[in-house]
C-alpha cells in the first residue's frame, strides 16, 4: 500500500516538512550499490588542464600540491603533461574512498578548481557507462575517447549484432 502523500510547508509556505526517520541514511556511511566501497576508491576525480598553456600548467601543480596536504587521506596520482587512457588531455587523478572525504573534497574542489575542468565518476565495475551517463563534470566537459574503456568493445559489438 503506497504511502500518504508529505503535503506539510515548512514555516517558509515553500519548501516541504520531512518526516522524522528511525536513523540516518546509510548513504552518510557508505555508498550505495554498486559503488565500490573499499580498497578500490569508490569516486575518481579527473581534473583536466591544457599542458600547453602555462598559466593552467603551473595551476595544476599547485593545485595537486595544495590537494596532498590539505586531504593526504585521498589517494592521489602524478601529474600527467600528456593525453592517458579515455583522457584526451593532460590531467591527474584524485580517489575518494567514503562518502565523509566526498563531502569535504567536492565542495573544497568546487571553490579551488580555478580555471580547470574536472570529472568525477563511480566505480562500479561498468567504466563506460561510469564515465559516461553516471559521471559529473565541473567546469567545461572534455570529450572523452571511450572506446578504449574496458567493456566497451563488448557493449559495441551487442548493439551491433541486434543491426
Amino acid at each position: 500500500m503506497p504511502a500518504d502523500p508529505l503535503l506539510d510547508l515548512n514555516e517558509d509556505g515553500k519548501s516541504f516538512k520531512n518526516p522524522p526517520a528511525a536513523s540516518r541514511s546509510q548513504a552518510y556511511s557508505s555508498f550505495p550499490a554498486p559503488i565500490t566501497n573499499g580498497n578500490r576508491a569508490g569516486f575518481d576525480v579527473h581534473i583536466y588542464y591544457a599542458h600547453t598553456d602555462p598559466f593552467q600548467y603551473q595551476f595544476a601543480k599547485e593545485l595537486w600540491e595544495r590537494i596532498r596536504r590539505e586531504f593526504p587521506e585521498l589517494r592521489i596520482y602524478k601529474v600527467w603533461d600528456r593525453p592517458v587512457g579515455p583522457h584526451p588531455i593532460a590531467m591527474f587523478e584524485v580517489n575518494v574512498f567514503t562518502p565523509e572525504q566526498f563531502g569535504a573534497f567536492i565542495p573544497w574542489l568546487v571553490i579551488h578548481r580555478g580555471p580547470l575542468s574536472a570529472l568525477i565518476h563511480p566505480n562500479t565495475g561498468d567504466d563506460e557507462r561510469d564515465h559516461t551517463q553516471r559521471a559529473t563534470w565541473m567546469g567545461t566537459p572534455v570529450p572523452l575517447i571511450t572506446h578504449v574503456l574496458p567493456g566497451f568493445k563488448e557493449i559495441k559489438e551487442r548493439l551491433n549484432s541486434r543491426d
